[in-house]
């Protein structure tokens, strides 16, 4: 079980749980973004150099949740690794705007295509070897988090994106459900 001594400032200042999950997934559309990936048609998006990206009409800027990055680097210095789960209808998409946004490089397992998230999470499985049951959720759909929990993994459903509160408190789910065993 990986520890970690990193804090994070919300109203006060918290440290992360002493037990923490062995892999943490993020939905992408409405969990790390306010969009859906599969809805953007312009395909000349650049970074606008400030973290967010920007179309080829001025006014077509989009931006991540305001934790979002913060929450990834979190999660990379206490050496978790990240993965992404997205069922968008387009994965090509998707892929690029975490290459926009700049934060590909925090994620080590990607699975991006339609379909359920189960199936996300057997490769995930597969590829990682850590058992669900180490496993942290995030997503914005109750319908994922249904299906994903049937599997034992610890799941938050997050109303409006990720937030640090929302953060933390799957953090310290996932810590207390560990410490009953």
């Amino acid at each position: 079980m990986a520890s970690a001594n990193i804090l994070m400032e919300n109203e006060s200042q918290h440290i992360l749980p002493k037990i923490l999950p062995k892999l943490v997934i993020f939905d992408l559309d409405y969990t790390l973004w306010p969009f859906w990936a599969d809805t953007l048609y312009d395909l000349n998006y650049k970074s606008d150099g400030k973290g967010g990206i920007i179309g080829s009409r001025s006014s077509d800027k989009k931006k991540l949740y305001k934790d979002t990055r913060e929450l990834l680097e979190i999660l990379s210095k206490a050496k978790i690794p990240i993965a992404a789960a997205s069922r968008t209808d387009d994965p090509p998409m998707a892929k690029n705007l975490l290459k926009l946004f700049d934060i590909d490089k925090y994620f080590s397992y990607k699975e991006i295509y339609p379909g359920c998230k189960v199936d996300h999470f057997k490769q995930f499985h597969k590829y990682s070897q850590f058992p669900y049951k180490e496993m942290l959720f995030f997503d914005d759909e109750e319908r994922n988090i249904q299906d994903v929990s049937l599997l034992g993994v610890t799941c938050v459903h997050v109303d409006r994106g990720i937030t640090k509160r929302e953060f933390l408190d799957g953090l310290n789910l996932f810590s207390r459900k560990e410490n009953k065993k």
